[in-house]
């Protein structure tokens, strides 16, 4: 897994992409305390992209927080022409997602949550199915493990 240093950010022209906002709520002795907990997703479309996760009293604070935490986590994705450079089969808690290489002009044929991933890192051509979960955030974790996956093996493959 290749991680971006904080030096690189500066120069990047990122898309952020807010993938889900859910309305969270806890019970306490003075009432319901009510925060948002946000989704976003952060690439170049160039082969880096980066999740974020995070949760404030309120939706612009809880959306920063999260793209402040998807640039922390970005990783370098290899592409292959338009595509991966193979199929991969990754697990991440209940979601279960198969990323497969496609053909230049295929698209990206994916559903949800997937697609924004995929598009974010610049992958032009993929067939990805998501199994298990419906889960937004469990099958977005689980795409990006599938690419970090992809990485690893690749970069392996170039040492060697």
């Amino acid at each position: 897994m290749l991680k971006v240093s904080s030096g690189d950010l500066d120069n990047l022209e990122l898309e952020e992409t807010v993938i889900e906002i859910k309305r969270i709520s806890k019970k306490t002795k003075g009432g319901n305390q009510i925060r948002f907990s946000a989704l976003v997703v952060v690439g170049d479309k160039k082969g880096k992209v980066g999740l974020g996760l995070s949760k404030a009293p309120d939706v612009r604070n809880a959306i920063k927080k999260a793209l402040a935490a998807a640039k922390k986590k970005m990783i370098k994705v290899p592409v292959s022409g338009t595509t991966i450079p193979f199929s991969v089969e990754e697990k991440f808690s209940a979601a279960k997602v198969l990323l497969k290489p496609a053909p230049p002009g295929s698209g990206i044929i994916a559903g949800g949550p997937m697609r924004v991933v995929l598009e974010a890192a610049g992958i032009k051509d993929v067939v990805g199915k998501i199994l298990g979960t419906k889960n937004k955030a469990s099958n977005v974790y689980a795409t990006q493990k599938a690419l970090e996956t992809i990485s690893r093996y690749y970069n392996k493959r170039q040492l060697s």
